[in-house]
């Protein structure tokens, strides 16, 4: 089985670390009720300031999808605006 991996690292200040935790939760109800393919989700902090999304999605297909929804539902589009700069998006493939 393989899947595919979605891996974004962005920074968000010190002082608004509470609020992207706090958003998460809702984020991740919105992308399971919202986005086909979605399997799963680690938020890793990196430093102070930077932290690493890794998303687990069906197919790059489903990836591609729920990129182009963008910040449609409130629980994602609180999260994302909780972002301050987004450092970089990489796309993988897990082999299982």
């Amino acid at each position: 089985m393989t899947i595919t991996v979605e891996l974004t690292r962005f920074r968000v200040a010190a002082d608004r670390a509470q609020a992207l935790l706090d958003a998460r939760p809702a984020m991740l109800t919105d992308f399971a009720a919202d986005r086909a393919g979605f399997l799963g989700a680690r938020l890793i902090r990196l430093s102070d300031d930077e932290w690493l999304d890794i998303v687990d999605w069906r197919s790059p297909e489903d990836f591609a999808a729920s990129r182009a929804k963008g910040a449609n539902l409130p629980g994602i589009a609180a999260f994302f605006a909780a972002i301050d700069e987004l450092v970089s998006m990489e796309e993988g493939r897990q082999e299982t």
